[in-house]
């Protein structure tokens, strides 16, 4: 298991590298100059090849990203040019409130999804099992850019119920969970459903049943657990997606995470915050994939990896 993660992290390099390898060539090449955004277009051209050439902007492309990634091997992320502070302390700050949200829209999801998936699993055809799959087919369809707007009408402006942006207590997470939490819960929903009852038409259920064993005990015992490993392989790469996905969610809640902070840095050409988000984000994808192959032995003792 040791070397098996081992390699695992050795691999995330490669991953990492091409990932911020492209992200620094799109952003370089795509149209917007940051000084014009920081200095506005009416500043004078002296002032614009001064701070050009104080941000190494003046520079050859290419002669940049090779600075880039010296620097980066070295440990330094680059500073920001709109905060003017290291980016790497940037993202640091705003990570709590990411995964805060990510942790929140993953319970929303399992709160939904568990029960509502054994009882269609197990009450097959009824009206919860068609419930269940409009349900699905409802949140898989809504953006979260439609959803999260339409969540701020209801409860915040016309009942007043909830808080309509920011970070604070339960209250503030509640809108922005189910907002990016829905669509998650949706196919979550329609897997736990699926694998269960594949499960349940397995021999070593009918023997339980034949033995008496109660049916609780078969379904949360037995079946559910040999159940999970499909749903487990979605869950892992439903999670990782909350981390991209959050970019909307948080935007339109003014959630300070890494989401917003992307967005501010590409809208204002903050080419070192855009990289290091872009990073950040990359990570967790490699983190939540190399966590759900070890829930896998976790849960199926006969899976190996040595």
């Amino acid at each position: 298991m040791n070397n098996y993660i081992i390699k695992r992290l050795f691999l995330t390099i490669p991953t990492v590298f091409g990932v911020v390898t492209l992200v620094f060539l799109v952003i370089h090449f795509i149209p917007g100059d940051p000084v014009e955004i920081m200095l506005g277009e009416t500043a004078s051209q002296t002032d614009k090849a001064k701070l050009r050439a104080d941000l190494g902007l003046d520079l050859p492309v290419f002669t940049q990203y090779f600075r880039f990634l010296s620097n980066l091997i070295q440990g330094d992320l680059g500073t920001s040019f709109y905060f003017r502070q290291p980016a790497f302390e940037l993202i640091m700050i705003r990570l709590p409130a990411t995964i805060e949200l990510s942790l929140g829209a993953l319970a929303v999801a399992l709160i939904i999804s568990v029960p509502l998936g054994i009882f269609s699993a197990v009450r097959q055809y009824s009206y919860i099992d068609q419930g269940s799959l409009f349900l699905a087919l409802f949140g898989v369809s809504m953006p979260n850019f439609w959803l999260g707007p339409l969540l701020i009408i209801v409860f915040s402006i016309n009942l007043g119920w909830l808080p309509v942006s920011g970070r604070g207590d339960i209250f503030n997470l509640i809108l922005p969970a189910i907002t990016l939490g829905s669509s998650m819960a949706a196919i979550l929903t329609r897997m736990i459903r699926s694998s269960l009852l594949d499960t349940l038409k397995e021999e070593y259920i009918k023997t339980a049943r034949a033995k008496g064993l109660p049916e609780p005990i078969i379904l949360f015992k037995h079946a559910l657990r040999n159940a999970l490993l499909p749903v487990v392989t979605i869950l892992g790469l439903q999670f990782g997606s909350l981390l991209a996905g959050s970019i909307i969610t948080e935007t339109i809640f003014s959630w300070p995470g890494i989401g917003r902070l992307t967005i501010q840095a590409i809208v204002s050409r903050d080419y070192p915050l855009v990289q290091v988000c872009v990073m950040a984000i990359a990570l967790g994808y490699v983190f939540i994939n190399l966590l759900t192959d070890l829930v896998y032995a976790w849960i199926d003792p006969r899976i190996k990896y040595e």
